[in-house]
């Protein structure tokens, strides 16, 4: 397996960051497997999503309508409502999964990888990109 951890600035700001290119890179000189993503966060997830069209948008806007920033959440460290954040694994996992066949991810035509970040408090973030050959 070829693992390898990379960094993604968020800026602080709630985001849709799109991994996909990245993704793409990290298999393109591959055969067949399974490219795996993983965020070793507890405030992040990871989602298959169309992005540019206003659903990155619509997704960060049904997360607040789903998990409020305010504060009903128990867990109160860091700035208001962000007990929320860890929540979100919950409902985006911090892992994905793609299949790859001769360094090609099997994504569907608007599918894109990306990473979920609500936290405001932390303005990088990391992801675990890994191969495992077929």
């Amino acid at each position: 397996m070829r693992s390898e951890l990379r960094t993604v600035r968020t800026g602080g700001v709630a985001v849709v960051a799109d991994l996909t290119v990245e993704c793409e890179e990290f298999v393109g000189s591959e055969g067949d497997g399974l490219l795996h993503v993983f965020v070793p966060h507890a405030t992040a997830g990871l989602a298959v999503i169309e992005t540019g069209s206003g659903s990155d948008d619509d997704l960060l806007a049904q997360l607040d309508e789903l998990l409020p920033r305010d504060d009903r959440w128990r867990h109160r460290h860091g700035s208001p409502g962000h007990g929320r954040d860890h929540v979100l694994p919950a409902f985006l996992p911090p892992h994905l999964s793609v299949p790859v066949l001769e360094g090609r991810l099997q994504l569907g035509t608007w599918q894109r990888i990306c990473l979920v970040d609500p936290n405001r408090d932390n303005p990088q973030r990391h992801v675990r990109l890994s191969f495992l050959r077929g």
